[in-house]
């Protein structure tokens, strides 16, 4: 079985054009080596994907039919992604939190201004620098 077919019939991706794409930006690897989306994947192999910044690890059981429902998605393939990547994926959204919120759009005037004279407030440090001298 072609390895775009399997990672759309194991829903990995939505479509197998997705499927296709991410093979050909080298986003999949069979055995360690990147894979064409022609590259044909047989049971025992190992495959990488990365998709969402997670690099997922997975051995092929067996090859299903067709694309299967997600109950028996685990009888064709074996998922040994490290629980690291996950919890880093989970740092990243936290700290793309940490700026504007999503939706929030452009800083408007009244952000601007606010920050502007944030930034040209004088310090208080620098008040007992020049006492001291």
């Amino acid at each position: 079985m072609r390895i775009d077919k399997f990672l759309w019939s194991t829903r990995y991706f939505k479509t197998r054009n997705l499927a296709s794409n991410a093979c050909k930006k080298g986003q999949v690897k069979v055995n360690g080596h990147s894979a064409k989306p022609s590259k044909e994947v047989y049971p025992t192999d190992s495959v990488t994907v990365r998709k969402n910044q997670i690099d997922y690890q997975l051995h092929v059981l067996e090859l299903p039919p067709s694309r299967v429902g997600a109950k028996l998605v685990d009888m064709y393939r074996k998922d040994t992604t490290p629980k690291e990547a996950f919890v880093h994926n989970e740092l990243l959204q936290y700290s793309k939190d940490y700026y504007r919120k999503k939706g929030t759009g452009r800083p408007t005037k009244k952000d601007r201004r606010e920050i502007e004279d944030y930034l040209d407030a004088p310090s208080p440090f620098d008040e007992n620098d020049e006492d001291e001298n």
